[in-house]
């Protein structure tokens, strides 16, 4: 992490993240395509609040799937991504494709990644669950067999392969989640890396707008025709339960339905 002087009030309380390892180079042009920001607006009316501005962001093609049985590659750069907290590894494959994956903690620059069934355990190589001994952190963890790992790809969060029983692999989550996976899907050895992302500090309202976060007025400070929870005489707290503008309950609200035919995976549940 790295600390500022303060000889401004935006530096006064900005905590930035050492980023001296990662490549100053422009993306890799066939990676990378051109991203329409929509600003929280669907045709034309706001759909999601308090979003828009922001800077310019490329969309960085990144591969989830790590389907490249086989064929090894080299790591020739480590970058960061505007569109995700965890960096990208760039990888140079032997024949002569280019992608990014997520980056692992411990991954380096010149180091080598190989993914299928007989890859040997080592960070960033990616094998079927049931190939990897049990007690390992891994990440990128796909749900459903051949579509792409769903499962822990933010800074700093792993899953731990806590058993394999039958037909399943039992994984304990980073929300504390344990869940069955179908053994023959796809995970990557090692944790993400980036794992101070959550020590940073912005410093200034402004970092935030780069971002595309725009300020968040709360219910109780607006009138009752703007919120249910508006109004009232001198500062009140609102006097019911945290809801959003059209009353939908905004803590604790259950919108997972009840005939989910998932539910039987869930071992133990986050709460």
């Amino acid at each position: 992490m790295k600390n500022f002087k303060p000889v401004t009030p935006g530096l006064r309380h900005y905590i930035a993240i050492e980023r001296d390892h990662l490549s100053k180079d422009r993306p890799v042009k066939g990676l990378v395509a051109g991203k329409t920001e929509k600003a929280g607006r669907g045709n034309g009316r706001i759909t999601v609040r308090r979003r828009g501005a922001g800077h310019k962001k490329l969309l960085r093609t990144v591969d989830f799937l790590r389907d490249k049985f086989g064929v090894e590659g080299i790591v020739k750069a480590i970058e960061y991504d505007p569109n995700r907290t965890a960096h990208l590894a760039l990888i140079f494959y032997k024949d002569g494709e280019k992608r990014y994956i997520l980056a692992p903690k411990g991954l380096k620059v010149g180091d080598k990644v190989v993914s299928g069934p007989n890859a040997e355990i080592r960070v960033g190589n990616a094998l079927p669950l049931e190939n990897i001994p049990v007690g390992r952190n891994v990440h990128n963890v796909e749900l459903v067999k051949g579509k792409g790992g769903q499962l822990a790809r933010s800074a700093g969060t792993f899953a731990n392969l806590a058993a394999i029983e039958g037909d399943y692999a039992v994984l304990k989550l980073p929300s504390g989640e344990v869940r069955m996976v179908f053994k023959k899907c796809m995970a990557t050895i090692g944790e993400i890396g980036n794992e101070d992302h959550l020590n940073e500090q912005m410093g200034k309202a402004g970092r935030n707008r780069w971002l595309g976060n725009r300020p968040k007025v709360r219910g109780v400070a607006m009138n009752p025709v703007d919120h249910p929870l508006g109004g009232g005489e001198g500062k009140s707290s609102g006097g019911r339960h945290p809801v959003s503008p059209w009353g939908k309950p905004t803590r604790g609200y259950k919108t997972r339905a009840k005939n989910k035919k998932s539910n039987r995976f869930i071992v133990t549940r986050r709460k």
